[in-house]
């Protein structure tokens, strides 16, 4: 019986590396599509998000199969609470680089995206992405601790992205709109940036017990 759970397990495992790949996927696809105006690019992307929300489903179905027909022991409730929450999150990076890909329709064209810090950005909250999937598979807390703490460079470039728009904005106001659609990108790798931190507080959970979002 330990035996069985302890291969489901391992089978969880594997599907939640294969749904971070997707993710980092998605992201680096949207990357493509935003600085290269690529419109196949853009279609693969809504084409990953897809195959992610089917890999959510898939996940929550083994995660419900092992607490309804096993009995985990606290460690391993742990890892299946983990996993509920890290697909959640995951779910939702792949709606941003989607949501992403589809403002590109509106800036195909335009040059904004080389005069403001939107690339350094989309590449910080990629690193980050990487780096919570490594952690998760290698069980390395102080990596995930780093994801954490690079949360930091993702709101500091949000807010420097902001600041070029807002001088765009007033400099040529025919920009303005163009100019919208750049925050709006620039907000959903904000909001990538804090999935991928909690990713990494999960990670921390399923080896330490401890979760520190919910801490004072």
């Amino acid at each position: 019986m330990r035996d069985n759970f302890e291969r489901q397990l391992a089978e969880l495992n594997e599907d939640l590396i294969a749904m971070g790949a997707l993710c980092k996927a998605a992201v680096s696809e949207s990357m493509t599509a935003l600085l290269h105006s690529d419109r196949q690019a853009r279609q693969r992307t809504f084409l990953l998000e897809y195959e992610i929300d089917q890999k959510e489903r898939d996940i929550e179905n083994r995660c419900m199969k092992l607490l309804l027909r096993q009995q985990p022991v606290a460690r391993d409730l742990r890892t299946i609470s983990a996993a509920l929450k890290m697909i959640s999150d995951m779910e939702r990076i792949g709606d941003q680089a989607s949501d992403i890909a589809d403002i590109m329709k509106f800036l195909e064209g335009s040059d904004i995206t080389q005069h403001v810090h939107i690339q350094q950005m989309a590449e910080a909250a990629m690193k980050m992405l990487t780096d919570s999937i490594e952690s998760f598979v290698k069980k390395d807390l102080p990596l995930a601790n780093s994801v954490m703490q690079a949360d930091d460079l993702v709101d500091e470039l949000f807010d420097q992205v902001k600041t070029e728009l807002i001088q765009m904005i007033s400099e040529n106001p025919g920009q303005g709109e163009q100019c919208i659609d750049i925050l709006m990108i620039a907000k959903y790798f904000e909001r990538i940036g804090d999935h991928v931190v909690n990713i990494a507080e999960w990670v921390e959970y399923s080896v330490t017990g401890s979760h520190r979002h919910g801490e004072a």
